[in-house]
Order: structure tokens, then C-alpha cells, then sequence
């Protein structure tokens, strides 16, 4: 284990993805009745099988560029073209979808107001709040928190449109950016091939997701993300690259993945020095894709 393995939010991510890793392992469980409690049944519940296999991408045509530079560290280039593509996973019904904040939480979307978003230039979020969700509206601009956070814990459910239009990147596409950096690419990827790191839950341009849960067009989709921010020291050089946990409607995509530097589209950047806190973007690329329950908690440091 490396020093860099030794701080309050890698224990956090690791805590996070084991209870999440429990909830999702369990066959059967009891529901922690007590005889004369009120409001135990006293029943087992068992977990229902898991769904069929979905089809495959892989007789779908290939997307992606072969004139791109070589990933820092992979023998890929990015957005490459031959890269395999993550397997296709059916989720189940549902896994936190809904879920309420936490006490310590900071809610971003509650359904009642865009107050948390702003655009770049400070300006209130001209996306639209419908029936409780946020939909983007194309060619406005894409918005960011008005405040910001280091390491953090990130709950965000979205929907992409129910009519499906474009292919490959042009079809329910978004993303969550972290300081403005590092993207985790949301995308209509059922049943739509593109490049493998730029499918849904791709750290975009570096690493494809372990696998492809994504819901149907106009479906909830859940997200459940632990982001550690990179660290510089005074002369800023780079001590701690950043790194994301990812789980998407129950399935692990990423598992505390380093990211090599800010991630970007046909290129490779790399790092240099910030203050390691930044906002919550999520992008307009003239989708109407929907959002709604986003919360987040910052991580702290043990004593």
C-alpha cells in the first residue's frame, strides 16, 4: 500500500464501496425483528434472482478515432477505435433510487428550485424544473454549484430523453464534472455503441467503466460517486493524483481508479496545481437530458 492509499477519503471511498458491496452481495437477509417490537414483521425477505443477460455491442459498428495521442500509462489511444467496449449488465429495478440525504448532507436538487446552480459567469441556471426534475436546455450553457467542495460523496439520478436522436456521443449526452476537470460521462448507452471511454460511467478519454448497467432511454438511472481531489505540495508538484469510485444502478464501475490528469476530449492533459476544491458541473451537450435527487457530503480526514 502506498502513502497515497493512507488518507481519511481513501478509507471513506473504501467504507462507501463495502456497504454498498453488502447491500448488493446479500442472498437473504432478516429484517432485525425483536419479539414485541412495533413495526417488525418478523418475515424473512429473500433477493429475487438477478435479470437475464442483456444483448451485447459487440455486432454493433465500431466508433471512436485512431488519429488521437496514446493514453499516459495504457497502450490505448484515446477514444480508440479497436478498444473493447464494457459488457452489458442488466441492473436491477432499482438500488438507490430515491435515497434521501444523509443529516450531514448538502442538497443540490430537491425539486423545488435550481438555487445551488449557477452558469459560468455567475448568472442563475436557465435550465428548466419540471415536475421535480432538472432538464437540460440545450445551447444554454452548462451549469456548476455555486459552491465548492474537495473530496466528496456525490448521490445524482438522470434520465436520458425518451426520444432517441443521434448516435454514439450524439444521443442523451452529459457529464458530472469535478472542478471543472475530471468528467464522469453520462450517456444514452443502451443499445448505442460509441468509444469505450466515452461510454456512460467512463472516466472520459482515459478509462471505460467496468461495465454497462444504463437504463433505457427516459428511464432513472442512480448514481453513487466517491471523488478524492488531487493534492499538490507548496511548489506544486503533484503528491496525490485524483481518483473516483463509481457506482452506477448498483454496479461498480470504478474502484478507487487514479486518473493520470484532468480528463478532455481527444487529448491527454496533465495536471498542474490548483487549490484542490472546485464546483459540481454538469454539461450541456444538447441533450435534453433530466436529473433530479442530487446531494452531496464532503469527506473529511480522521483524527
Amino acid at each position: 500500500m502506498s502513502i497515497h492509499s493512507l488518507t481519511g477519503a481513501h478509507v471513506a471511498g473504501s467504507l462507501f464501496l463495502a456497504g454498498l458491496l453488502t447491500a448488493g452481495c446479500t442472498s437473504t437477509h432478516h429484517d432485525h425483528d425483536h419479539a414485541g417490537h412495533a413495526g417488525h414483521t418478523g418475515r424473512y425477505t429473500t433477493t429475487p434472482p438477478p435479470p437475464p443477460l442483456p444483448p451485447q455491442q459487440d455486432a454493433l459498428a465500431p466508433e471512436g478515432y485512431e488519429d488521437t495521442p496514446v493514453i499516459r500509462g495504457q497502450k490505448w489511444k484515446v477514444h480508440d477505435k479497436t478498444r473493447p467496449v464494457p459488457a452489458v449488465v442488466a441492473s436491477g429495478a432499482t438500488f438507490s433510487h430515491g435515497a434521501p440525504p444523509p443529516s450531514d448532507a448538502k442538497v443540490l436538487l430537491g425539486g423545488t428550485d435550481l438555487n445551488s446552480w449557477q452558469l459560468d459567469n455567475g448568472k442563475p441556471a436557465p435550465w428548466k424544473l419540471i415536475d421535480g426534475f432538472m432538464e437540460v436546455e440545450p445551447k444554454s450553457g452548462s451549469i456548476r454549484t455555486r459552491e465548492e467542495f474537495g473530496d466528496c460523496q456525490l448521490h445524482l439520478e438522470f434520465a436520458t430523453p425518451i426520444l432517441v436522436e443521434g448516435k454514439s456521443q450524439g444521443r442523451g449526452n452529459s457529464g458530472i464534472y469535478f472542478h471543472g476537470k475530471f468528467e464522469t460521462q453520462i450517456l444514452d448507452s443502451y443499445q448505442n455503441r460509441s468509444y469505450a471511454d466515452g461510454q456512460v460511467g467512463a472516466l472520459y478519454g482515459q478509462w471505460p467503466p467496468l461495465a454497462n448497467p444504463v437504463k433505457g432511454p427516459g428511464q432513472w438511472n442512480s448514481y453513487d460517486i466517491v471523488f478524492e481531489a488531487p493534492r499538490f505540495d507548496a511548489s506544486g508538484t503533484l503528491t496525490r493524483p485524483a481518483y473516483l469510485t463509481v457506482f452506477l444502478n448498483g454496479v461498480v464501475l470504478h474502484n478507487r481508479k487514479e486518473l493520470n490528469g484532468p480528463t478532455n476530449h481527444r487529448a491527454t492533459d496533465v495536471y498542474k496545481a490548483y487549490s484542490g476544491r472546485g464546483p459540481i458541473s454538469l454539461q450541456d451537450h444538447g441533450n435534453r437530458t433530466r436529473f433530479r435527487n442530487i446531494w452531496i457530503r464532503r469527506i473529511g480526514e480522521y483524527n
